[in-house]
């Protein structure tokens, strides 16, 4: 696309800042010398894409491969995709907008199920065929990754190649082989079956699923001998020496997290029984102090943020975190430059630390408790008490804070209305250890913000077999505790429980509901993650078209014996562990945080073997 027509589409939309590229630290290439072109496309508006860490990372580490070009892509917002369309101007990308099917790999990170129709309109806004065997010889390969593609089912049609697991090494292998296959000018189906056997790699096409009667999966087969029978995630086991970005990009505009992230660890060893994340980046793996510190200096030499974050899923866990917080006050507090800890946790949070990080910066403080009662915290793993967090904001009122935000969810297994109580009493005692403070040592203007979402069940947990509660009683339980939190200095916010229900149907899906994806994409859905957007009766037609029951994958809970949509992909823990997690759970039983000593997940057995 040339500069005059770019310019007139820009005139048209809200924030031509989404479409123009070349911020600071964006990437320009010579094409003349490029091998393969890769756009990582985020299926969601720029705001948000860029606010991944993973696209910073994939982004900079292809376009370090000297023949390798990585573009962005991200889905454009409802002016622009009229300009686009009024215009007949494909989908483009932003270093060269150029259009995305002149890429060899259009890349998509699946972070969230509601982002599917998004995928599903980028390629149509592209020109590309949105089913894998629609495509032809000059069609870019779809490709997907992220924490949504343990269970890929209901992409399986649209997406030719899914890599499970962390992709710092996996992408680099396909993109390797790609090269080769161009060379020798052969079909897309060859490429396919070269590829097959990287571990990571999953191509659904060469997969077949049957159904019995009452449309339970009963076999999932590769359809030759020579395609593997499970496809094992791949892990990164020193983070050391893995790549990572001295330099990301910095945008023109705000986006939703508007800083430097230094990744500190992966994995969790908590073992959260609902937590999709703590069981599938298992095991936990830590970056050195130094090799963070080293990262930390080069982010913000080079991207001149005010704000770094330390990333992880519970960042309170970084076994030298208070090491590593008052280096980096030392060391950038005078340049006003602030640290942001997120993911901390009530049993493990130092007041102090966090003082001395609010002398740069302040904000609010939030906690996870996720369930009201002692015995319903117990039954999701979750191991904090209700001391933890009484004593915790004590602490923090009488240091001055006087915002404070407690996560919980509604519809975990076993829930009762008392476990309800337990949120709105826990609410109230919150603001009543406030008021006991005393005057002078607090901050006027308290708010206490209590925000549920409805509990999902996801693939690879001790809760995937179990039941998800009905719209109704999502319904039902958001207006009673509405009316228990009734005061001045209580705020209550909750996740729509339509598009909490739509997630459960995806996240367990199989692959039939693909179908009524594309058909709710024709019936004009997108930007489901959005409340402006979402249309729960345009997906309801699109599965009686489809002729699917959404409620076959949300109300009935699966026996252990029954085949899972997901069962191909090996994640390392053993089935038998969530199982016996899952009869845990039943009784209330806690098991202890594994670094104090293996509780048996299966994950040092097979794929890293020895001590994790």
């Amino acid at each position: 696309m040339n500069k005059a027509v770019l310019e007139e589409l820009l005139y048209n939309v809200e924030k031509p800042s989404r479409y123009i590229g070349k911020e600071i630290n964006s990437i320009v290439k010579q094409m003349d010398q490029i091998s393969v072109r890769f756009g990582f496309a985020f299926p969601d508006i720029y705001e948000v894409g860029m606010s991944h860490l993973g696209m910073h990372i994939l982004y900079n580490l292809l376009n370090q491969q000297e023949d390798v070009y990585c573009e962005r892509v991200f889905a454009p917002w409802t002016d622009m995709e009229k300009q686009l369309r009024d215009n007949k101007i494909p989908l483009f990308t932003l270093e060269t907008h150029s259009s995305i099917k002149a890429l060899d790999f259009l890349g998509f990170t699946l972070q969230y199920e509601l982002s599917y129709t998004n995928i599903i309109n980028m390629l149509d806004l592209g020109h590309i065929p949105l089913r894998s065997f629609e495509r032809g010889e000059d069609d870019p390969f779809v490709i997907a990754g992220g924490p949504c593609s343990y269970n890929p089912e209901p992409l399986a049609e649209i997406v030719d190649i899914f890599v499970i697991g962390e992709a710092e090494e996996v992408i680099l292998e396909i993109v390797e082989e790609y090269k080769l296959w161009k060379q020798k000018g052969k079909s897309r189906h060859s490429f396919l079956e070269h590829i097959v056997k990287i571990p990571g790699v999953y191509i659904p096409a060469f997969y077949q699923a049957m159904y019995d009667g009452e449309g339970k999966l009963t076999d999932f087969f590769p359809l030759s001998e020579e395609y593997p029978r499970e496809i094992t995630k791949r892990i990164i086991e020193n983070l050391d020496e893995i790549y990572y970005p001295e330099k990301v990009i910095v945008p023109f505009m705000d986006i939703v997290h508007d800083r430097a992230m230094v990744e500190i660890f992966r994995g969790c060893t908590r073992g959260c029984r609902f937590c999709q994340a703590g069981m599938i980046y298992r095991p936990l793996r830590e970056r050195s102090l130094d090799k963070v510190k080293k990262m930390a200096d080069e982010l913000i030499k080079n991207t001149g943020y005010e704000e770094l974050s330390l990333a992880s899923l519970s960042t309170s866990d970084y076994s030298q975190l208070e090491t590593l917080v008052r280096h980096l006050i030392d060391e950038y507090g005078e340049e006003k430059v602030g640290i942001s800890l997120p993911s901390l946790r009530l049993d493990s949070f130092s007041m102090e630390l966090i003082k001395e990080i609010q002398k740069v910066r302040k904000t609010g403080l939030t906690f996870a408790p996720e369930a009201g009662t002692q015995r319903l915290r117990d039954v999701i793993n979750k191991g904090v008490t209700e001391e933890d967090l009484i004593s915790t904001v004590e602490k923090a009122f009488s240091m001055g804070w006087s915002n404070i935000k407690l996560y919980f969810m509604i519809g975990l297994p076993t829930e009762t209305y008392e476990d309800l109580d337990g949120i709105a009493a826990l609410a109230h005692r919150v603001v009543e250890t406030y008021y006991k403070v005393p005057k002078e040592k607090r901050n006027k203007g308290l708010t206490v913000t209590i925000s549920t979402s409805s509990f999902v069940p996801k693939a690879f947990t001790p809760f995937q077999w179990e039941v998800q509660n009905s719209l109704e009683d999502i319904k039902e339980k958001q207006n009673y505790l509405k009316n228990k939190l009734r005061h001045k200095n209580i705020k209550y916010s909750y996740h729509q429980a339509e598009t909490s229900y739509l997630e459960g149907v995806f996240a367990r899906g199989d692959r039939r509901v693909g179908q009524a994806i594309i058909k709710a994409w024709e019936l004009g859905c997108k930007f489901d993650g959005w409340n402006d957007f979402f249309n729960y009766e345009q997906w309801m037609n699109a599965f009686i078209q489809s002729e699917l029951d959404p409620n076959f994958y949300t109300s009935r809970r699966r026996e252990y014996e029954e085949r899972l949509p997901w069962d191909h992909i090996q994640t390392g823990i053993r089935k038998q562990f969530l199982i016996n997690e899952s009869e845990k759970a039943k009784e209330g039983i806690l098991t202890q945080d594994c670094r104090m000593n293996c509780t048996g997940c299966g994950i040092n057995q097979g794929l890293i073997g020895g001590v994790c």
